[in-house]
């Protein structure tokens, strides 16, 4: 079972909190922009396997792009696919290959899932607080720590506990 979403990144900063030595008031440099990209992720939960891809837009083509890619990365398996509602995600013109089954989550349900911990943690680890010139220098910043993001790392980041405790 594979959980799946997207989200945007983008050249409007991410800022937050940091250390600072005390009595000094920290400044974050950033230049607000307007370009961006997609990160569609699918992540397994119960292994940490993910397939990641970065892609200009939201929309049925896209979606297809990365149905494709998931359908080769699971080579003969098959899989559960489970999603938002998103109108690209229920399209009569999506591509869905021979061995994924989407299941779409209830409506209004980001809580339940789990790749949404995942964005959180990228924007917080990778993108808060830095300064970035170009839409290319966030998705470089986004995909090294997708590189970096071990199997047994997003396993315990994108745990599902309502799935592990059914009877």
């Amino acid at each position: 079972m594979f959980f799946f979403d997207e989200a945007r990144f983008g050249l409007k900063p991410v800022t937050g909190r940091l250390w600072a030595k005390k009595g000094v008031r920290p400044v974050v440099h950033v230049r607000p922009g307007y370009g961006n990209f997609y990160a569609y992720s699918a992540v397994c939960p119960a292994t940490g396997e993910d397939v990641t891809l970065f892609l200009p837009r939201v929309n049925t083509g896209m979606m297809n792009i990365f149905l494709g890619e998931l359908g080769k990365a699971l080579g003969g398996r098959r899989c559960l696919l489970v999603m938002d509602r998103a109108g690209w995600h229920r399209s009569a013109d999506l591509d869905v290959p021979e061995n994924i089954e989407i299941v779409l989550l209830p409506p209004y349900s980001p809580e339940l899932n789990p790749v949404e911990r995942l964005w959180a943690w990228l924007k917080r680890h990778a993108l808060r607080n830095r300064l970035h010139l170009t839409i290319d220098s966030v998705m470089d910043a986004a995909g090294a720590a997708m590189r970096m993001a071990t199997a047994p790392f997003l396993k315990r980041l994108c745990r599902c506990d309502y799935l592990l405790h059914q009877k």
